[in-house]
């Protein structure tokens, strides 16, 4: 019965297999969040408000922007995704991390390498010649009298064993960069979305308060034309009619700054979009109303939060990296064992090169010890076990703000939709002190200082009406940007062509 010895690769692959990694295995930390929300000072929503919403532990919906009901919004929210420039930038360092962790996975593998020279040599002595010859091709002695040709090529290889997991745990710590680096690009898209709905709201509310200015002016200047009429037949003197003139002009003053700030937020819509300014003027300047927010908001419970949260899947993925460099540091302090193996061919002719007669072969192992590192892998691995303990307080941070922040727009939401309600009635109320004022000042009755007075107070009544309308949408998107929201699987490419400016060659201009 013949056996056949085992191969190298036999002998790697079961001691591979025996091989353990050194230092602590990743546990998943626990977030210890609570089961379920809530806010202190929790009231009622008032009676009257019949549009009042409610949180709810229903599941969160990923496309959240789709509960305003808005076409506009919705479209804008899908190309963000694809054109926002700093998602292209996110996708790009994602590219990088998967191509680090390809560069350090290689050391896995064998390395293997090939080699060929030519080197032509005359030496003025002739018995030195012939040693160095002898020394190159291991041959015996050769005598020369001329030039010598020696020809030489080979591969070379070698393999580490990876017996404690230094590679191994490498390989660990880089995946958990990648990891990291896709839960950046996903926190990077939906700050673009919750940015773009934001803006979009933002817009909504300056065109409301643009048409409530325009509306005002109207009154304004129906009033003007009564303090006219009054004075022509002598019931009024010229003050009246300057003081409405007055407030003519005052509405009219609003409105440059309201439409720069038009302008602004459409411009900012383009910019999210990587479009030029004023591009979207078209698709965006018919005003429309602000998206109101629905009666229900799925808020889901605090336990999905940590999976959800982008930043907080970071940050357990740098906790993972940093667990997983312990290892690292621990392996150093074991001995290295590496395969070595080398098959050349040596000849002084051309021809002779691929005979038996040139062929060297060198097969064995190596192994390598740390004795005196001067205390380097000692300090290497306290600084490991120290960035581990930061990372760890990193994540415990990362999850409680994650958890302030939900609160605290749970909050904002309900007090601003309590503060919208109190305006909805002043506004009502001012409306019809105006109306009355103007009958009794049409009759003599009261003075105009009265009527300005309540013009005023209607105007800004409607104003702040119109803009807690807008900051309850507002404090909705920053709701579900806390909550996590928005997992899009559309990506841009991850290595986008540069810009055109910057593949141009740069031009040098003459100073002189």
């Amino acid at each position: 019965m013949r056996y056949k010895l085992p191969t190298v690769a036999a002998i790697s692959g079961t001691l591979a297999v025996a091989a353990c990694s050194v230092g602590p295995d990743f546990v998943q930390p626990d977030p210890a969040l609570p089961k379920r929300w809530y806010t202190s000072g929790t009231a009622a929503a008032p009676a009257s408000t019949a549009a009042f919403s409610a949180a709810a532990q229903q599941p969160v919906d990923s496309a959240w922007w789709q509960v305003f009901h808005d076409p506009t919004l919705t479209s804008l929210v899908k190309r963000v995704a694809e054109a926002n420039l700093d998602v292209k930038t996110a996708t790009v360092h994602l590219a990088e991390s998967r191509s680090q962790r390809g560069a350090v996975a290689s050391a896995q593998l064998p390395d293997l390498k090939g080699s060929a020279r030519y080197q032509h040599e005359k030496l003025s002595d002739p018995s030195i010649k012939g040693s160095l010859i002898d020394g190159l091709a291991g041959s015996s002695t050769i005598s020369a009298t001329g030039p010598t040709d020696l020809f030489t090529s080979g591969f070379d290889a070698s393999w580490e064993l990876d017996l404690w997991g230094h590679v191994r745990r490498q390989v660990e710590a880089a995946d958990a960069q990648v990891q990291s680096s896709e839960e950046q690009r996903r926190g990077a898209l939906l700050s673009s979305l919750a940015e773009t709905a934001r803006d979009y709201i933002q817009l909504r509310g300056t065109q409301t308060l643009i048409k409530i200015a325009t509306d005002n002016l109207v009154i304004q200047q129906d009033i003007l034309q009564l303090t006219q009429t009054r004075q022509q037949s002598g019931l009024t003197a010229s003050l009246d009619v300057d003081n409405a003139s007055a407030q003519v002009e005052a509405v009219r003053a609003e409105l440059p700054s309201l439409e720069q700030q038009e302008a602004q937020e459409i411009n900012a819509l383009s910019f999210l979009l990587d479009m030029p300014p004023d591009a979207l003027r078209g698709e965006l300047a018919t005003t429309k109303p602000v998206p109101p927010s629905p009666a229900r908001i799925p808020i889901g419970i605090p336990s999905e939060l940590a999976r959800r949260r982008p930043d907080i899947r970071a940050a357990e993925a740098q906790l993972h990296a940093a667990t997983a460099d312990i290892g690292v540091a621990v392996a150093e302090f074991y001995p290295t064992v590496q395969l070595n193996g080398a098959v050349g061919f040596d000849a002084l002719k051309a021809g002779s090169l691929l005979t038996t007669s040139a062929i060297l072969t060198n097969v064995g192992p190596s192994i390598s010890m740390p004795i005196f590192e001067g205390g380097r892998l000692k300090a290497t691995l306290e600084l490991r076990k120290a960035q581990q303990v930061e990372a760890a307080i990193a994540y415990h941070k990362t999850v409680l703000q994650a958890w302030h922040d939900v609160v605290n727009a749970l909050v904002a939401h309900r007090t601003e939709q309590q503060r919208r309600d109190r305006l909805a009635a002043q506004v009502k109320r001012s409306r019809e002190a105006l109306s009355l004022a103007r009958v009794r000042y049409n009759d003599g009755v009261a003075d105009f200082t009265t009527v300005l007075d309540t013009e005023r107070t209607l105007l800004e009544a409607e104003q702040n009406y119109a803009q807690s309308t807008t900051n309850i949408s507002i404090d909705l998107v920053q709701l579900y940007k806390a909550l996590g929201g928005g997992w899009e699987l559309t990506y841009p490419s991850p290595l986008p062509e540069p810009p055109i400016s910057a593949q141009r060659t740069p031009r040098t201009k003459n100073l002189t």
